[in-house]
């Protein structure tokens, strides 16, 4: 996997957050730096990041999905 600007970008937003974000807010954050930026890429990128175990996406009941980071030991 490529480490474009987004996905870097994305994962700073998420491992400098202390609270679960959702896709929104994360797409939000990087707005402020990435202004052109899409909702989809960012989700995109979330799955993707999510599958190669990057971050951690979990789903609260009556709630949007949210990423966490990963804890490595």
């Amino acid at each position: 996997m490529r480490l474009t600007k987004q996905k870097k970008l994305i994962l700073d937003i998420r491992n400098n957050s202390h609270e679960h974000l959702s896709a929104e807010s994360i797409y939000n954050e990087c707005r402020k730096v990435l202004p052109n930026i899409s909702l989809g890429t960012v989700y995109r990128n979330l799955n993707l990041l999510s599958e190669q175990g990057l971050i951690k996406k979990f789903k609260i009941v009556g709630d949007n999905e949210r990423f966490d980071k990963t804890v490595i030991m």
